[in-house]
């Protein structure tokens, strides 16, 4: 029997002299899941996947992180760099009373998991990250197989001075931020990404999460001893398959590596029914 979906509640988390806005769903006594989205997304870009937890019985936040949520976004690049987006991640769990939690996370949020992981193995009951391979995995590839190097170009891009990305990416009704997406996320929340991100001083904020490290993939990201699911998809045009089979030589704890064949980037919008029970399997099993 199927349950019923959860329904998602709004909240707002305060963590210092910063307000994030973010999604829950599930009894507020339940074991905690926090999901971490990437970029280009919000918290809502796990609506497909929020209300399934929410009704197995766990308590799941989705936040809209540094950058994204409006009463969030300081102003210098430096306050991007990941050890301020792991301290965010550790104070959104503290916010719900978590002392030990599972994480969820794709894209960028993934770089985060990885180096949240690495760090502070003891806080966390689970990991389980979308599309993003393993920071070193990354590295490896980029610098051995000229293929991956150059699917990251788009990340140097972003680094450029001059804010020439913005410009780029808004430019004609923001084609090239439309574009982004690949035609493999639903278009209601395409044009809503687009609206949120086109609002002054949002999009600089967002690719703040790109200049702030020192070069293009230098995540500080240590060995994983944390239970770990890695769901990747053979269509991703960002994150080669090279650096996804090498991911597993970086977890030393229990680890699991699922290639999906034909599905992107775009994960948790564009198959949350088939990633779902993966990772509702995991929690279980982790629990």
């Amino acid at each position: 029997m199927e349950s019923t979906p959860a329904p998602v509640e709004r909240l707002e988390l305060q963590v210092g002299p910063h307000t994030y806005d973010a999604l829950a769903a599930g009894p507020a006594d339940g074991e905690p899941v926090l999901l971490l989205h990437g970029w280009p997304e919000f918290a809502d870009s796990w609506s497909g996947v929020l209300p399934a937890l929410g009704a197995a019985g766990y308590r799941a936040v989705a936040v809209d992180q540094r950058g994204y949520s409006p009463g969030a976004r300081p102003p210098r690049i430096a306050d991007y760099a990941v050890p301020e987006l792991v301290a965010d991640a550790l104070a959104f769990a503290g916010s719900q009373g978590a002392d030990r939690f599972h994480v969820v996370a794709h894209d960028w949020g993934g770089m985060v998991a990885w180096a949240l992981a690495g760090a502070h193995p003891e806080r966390l009951k689970s990991l389980t990250v979308l599309a993003t391979p393993h920071p070193e995995a990354l590295n490896r590839a980029a610098a051995g197989d000229p293929e991956q190097h150059h699917r990251l170009d788009y990340v140097r891009f972003f680094r450029q001075d001059g804010h020439a990305a913005e410009a780029a990416l808004l430019a004609d009704d923001a084609a090239r931020l439309r574009a982004a997406y690949g035609g493999r996320v639903p278009a209601a929340l395409v044009e809503a990404n687009v609206r949120r991100l086109a609002e002054p001083g949002a999009l600089t904020a967002t690719l703040n999460w790109y200049r702030a490290p020192a070069s293009v993939i230098s995540v500080p990201a240590g060995r994983i001893t944390v239970p770990t699911l890695f769901l990747w998809g053979s269509e991703d045009v960002a994150l080669g398959r090279g650096a996804a089979e090498a991911t597993g030589e970086w977890v030393d704890g229990p680890y699991t590596f699922e290639a999906l064949e034909g599905v992107s980037h775009w994960l948790p919008e564009e198959v949350p029914d088939l990633v779902t029970p993966k990772i509702l399997d995991h929690l279980g099993t982790y629990a």
